[in-house]
């Protein structure tokens, strides 16, 4: 292994319950009502249009208006984010070992760069999903990261929270965990996930006994 790939909401920091809320908000006028089973199954891990032309058929200048909405008010909301528990401990890791790390998401790049910033994060490697022209679950994301990084897929692990994440990361051939911080562990697995935890704690926990 010679480098670690994390998703960035849900991943890195619990950002889900921000995300619900936001959407719940701007989805309100138009008579819908978001709970935490259909944010999980209709909207998270997927790009933005993708979502308001699903739920809406809305596209254009609306679309983006409703986007930019969300987005802004998403931020607004994720002001005091605290990683995922473990989180610092493996990238201590990895820098011990000199591991690559990066991270490969489908956030907007705004979005990316607030919750990078809050979490006092400087990734190595950024790959954002509008940039590569295709979004998870479509492995593009992290078939660029690899690209960019210069190795095969055997030699990475990836972190997703969403079943969406990890078909992506599984398409591109990489080794993935999933972590249980929004979804359903057997949701995770059927969608390939080699290794599922509760945080990177567990991870790291899990990780030491089978090194032992």
């Amino acid at each position: 292994m010679k480098a670690l790939l994390f998703d960035l909401d849900g991943t890195l920091a619990d950002t889900d319950p921000l995300h619900l809320l936001a959407w719940q908000e701007v989805l309100r006028p138009y008579g819908l009502a978001v709970d935490p089973r259909f944010y999980r199954e209709r909207i998270s891990g997927r790009l933005n249009p993708e979502i308001v032309r699903d739920l809406l058929g809305l596209e254009g200048k609306e679309a983006e208006e409703l986007i930019e909405a969300k987005e802004a008010l998403f931020r607004r909301l994720a002001r005091d984010l605290r990683p995922t528990p473990g989180l610092p401990a493996l990238l201590r890791f990895a820098e011990e070992r000199g591991l690559a790390w990066g991270v490969v998401t489908n956030a907007p790049r705004e979005n990316a760069r607030h919750v990078l910033e809050a979490l006092g994060l400087r990734p190595p490697l950024l790959v954002l999903a509008e940039e590569v022209g295709r979004g998870k679950p479509d492995p593009l994301p992290y078939r660029v990261a690899l690209e960019r990084l210069g190795l095969p897929p055997e030699e990475a692990l990836a972190f997703e929270d969403s079943p969406s994440g990890v078909r992506s990361a599984v398409g591109a051939g990489i080794p993935t965990v999933g972590l249980l911080t929004g979804h359903l562990e057997e949701d995770l697995r059927a969608s390939g996930a080699r290794v599922v935890v509760r945080d990177f704690c567990d991870f790291i926990k899990k990780f030491n006994y089978h090194q032992k």
